[in-house]
């Protein structure tokens, strides 16, 4: 039997220095690798973080000039004529100085509704693109306050109307018309503070105002119709309240001026209110331009009299306030069946004819100190 060569030392040692070698080159070789990566790594995330701050300062920028920027310095007003196209409104921005960026606005408009409405726009000063988009897509066209007064004839209130500022057109209409618009008498109209779009006609903001009357009578009628007797229609209440409006400019007064009038009626007594008798001498215009009223004028031959005729005058005497209405609706509880002014802009209430010559010798007197 053969025996193979023996293996000598010197050769397992040159064989282990080997296997050494090659694994010192692997671990250089993927020690390199790692540091490679590393550096694409590092470089990778400069990257990315300078495309962050990028980014951001894109952002920043573009929320600046939609929501911020704006190179208008003062108040311009633009009419958008109905059917313009964003385009067309664009370039008209522009040409005011409202803008500098149509592509901009653009934009904002289309992010604000797509769209834009017509009339006449005030844009403040330093107004941004987003805002002067969202402005025209919601129609916040610019607005004007006017202020109809309780207690106001419809001639009183229509001289108001033609003098007011920001309305447009006359308060009449242009002939015969079955418009109730066109057919307004005292009564039919609510008094209040209106803010309309700027250039609204005087013919539609009076519509306005007797749409908010018709309201207050339908809920009445939805309600019950319900009225202190012996009022029983809406012309009744009406009628009433223009008298208490007239007598009193306190609402807290009101319910007690009214009480005076309804106890009056129920014991069938004449009103003997004295702006009856104003509104039949002046025609229908309530206001005597500073002259007094005498007791000649007491017996004017008129149905709106009530110290001639009794009940109450055929039609309201005024336009009346929510405060009239509501005295009247609900008056106080009480038996007075007189008053007479109290020198401080209130009144005094007596139940007897005795107890109010007395107040009104008091009054007579305050006058007479006065002039």
């Amino acid at each position: 039997m053969r025996r193979g060569n023996p293996v000598t030392p010197t050769k397992n040692l040159t064989a282990h220095k080997g296997r050494f070698l090659i694994s010192v080159c692997k671990i250089f070789f993927i020690c390199n690798n790692i540091r490679v990566m590393k550096r694409r790594n590092f470089k990778q995330k400069k990257f990315m973080i300078f495309f962050g701050l990028a980014m951001l300062a894109a952002l920043i920028t573009g929320v600046y000039m939609v929501g911020f920027y704006s190179p208008l310095r003062r108040s311009v007003v633009i009419n958008v004529p109905r059917g313009a196209s964003v385009s067309s409104v664009a370039r008209q921005l522009v040409q005011k100085g409202v803008i500098d960026s149509v592509p901009l606005f653009k934009m904002c408009v289309r992010m604000a509704d797509g769209r834009v409405q017509s009339g006449e726009y005030e844009f403040p000063p330093y107004a941004s693109a987003w805002r002067v988009a969202r402005m025209l897509a919601t129609g916040d066209v610019a607005a004007t306050t006017v202020v109809i007064p309780e207690g106001l004839t419809i001639r009183q209130i229509k001289q108001l109307l033609l003098q007011a500022q920001g309305l447009s057109g006359a308060v009449e209409c242009d002939g015969p018309s079955d418009m109730p618009v066109c057919n307004l008498r005292d009564g039919d109209v609510f008094p209040d503070t209106y803010r309309v779009a700027r250039g609204t006609s005087r013919l539609a903001l009076l519509d306005l105002a007797r749409k908010k009357m018709v309201a207050i009578h339908d809920a009445w009628e939805r309600a019950g119709r319900i009225a202190p007797a012996p009022l029983k229609t809406w012309n009744e209440v009406i009628t009433l309240a223009s008298i208490v409006q007239k007598e009193t400019p306190r609402a807290e007064e009101m319910p007690t001026v009214a009480s005076v009038y309804v106890n009056r009626l129920r014991k069938n007594m004449r009103l003997q209110a004295d702006p009856t008798v104003v509104y039949a001498l002046t025609g229908g215009l309530g206001d005597m331009q500073g002259a007094a009223l005498l007791r000649g004028h007491l017996k004017v031959d008129s149905p709106y009299n009530t110290y001639t005729h009794y009940g109450l005058p055929p039609a309201p005497i005024a336009n009346v306030g929510q405060a009239a209405i509501r005295a009247v609706l609900k008056p106080a509880d009480t038996n007075y069946l007189f008053f007479v002014a109290d020198g401080r802009g209130g009144h005094r209430f007596s139940n007897s004819y005795e107890q109010h010559m007395r107040y009104h010798a008091d009054w007579r007197a305050i006058k007479k100190s006065r002039n």
